[in-house]
Order: structure tokens, then C-alpha cells, then sequence
């Protein structure tokens, strides 16, 4: 299947029901889904950017006071907005015909 660009598909920010990989059609660049994917993005994004600073404070305690719970939390949340973050990376690298 192509990908964005050429005509193919845009792969989106979001999966289905059952954790299935979602796409829109290039050409619908304007269209509504588009539209949301973009904001969608900036969303995933902005949040990594927030769970970073968060993360960053936390491992900064040199007297590590922070617990278990709240490092695997952390991390939990590190995974998921990296894993956001490629597919953003991947999606677009796919529109600009990386990849």
C-alpha cells in the first residue's frame, strides 16, 4: 500500500478497536479527518512535551524521592508519548515520501 504524497494513504494518530494501524486518503489533505489527525498530533505531542518536563523534574532529585509507583508511572507515560511521538514521525515521514 503507498503511503501520503503520491496519492496513497495517511496513516493516522489513532488506532481501532482492535489496536488495527487506521488511514485516510492523501488526497483528503483539507478533508475533516485530516484536520483532526493534525490536531490530534499536536495534542500527542504536546503532551510528550509535558510528561518530558515532568519525567525530568522527577529523575532530578539527586535524594531520589520519588516511589516506585510514581517512576513506573513515569515511565508508563514516557512509553506511550514515544510511541505517539514515532507515529507522528512515521506519518509524516510517509507525506514527505520517507521511510
Amino acid at each position: 500500500m503507498s503511503r501520503g504524497g503520491d496519492g496513497g494513504m495517511r496513516l493516522l494518530p489513532w488506532t481501532g478497536p482492535d489496536g488495527q494501524r487506521c488511514y485516510v486518503s492523501a488526497d483528503d489533505d483539507g478533508g475533516y479527518v485530516s484536520r483532526l489527525a493534525d490536531r490530534m498530533e499536536a495534542v500527542q505531542l504536546e503532551t510528550g512535551t509535558e510528561i518530558l518536563g515532568y519525567a525530568t523534574t522527577l529523575l532530578a532529585d539527586r535524594e531520589c524521592r520519588a516511589t516506585s509507583d510514581e517512576l513506573r508511572f513515569c515511565a508508563q507515560r514516557l512509553i506511550e508519548a514515544l510511541r505517539d511521538a514515532l507515529r507522528v514521525a512515521e506519518s509524516r515521514g510517509g507525506r514527505i515520501g520517507v521511510g
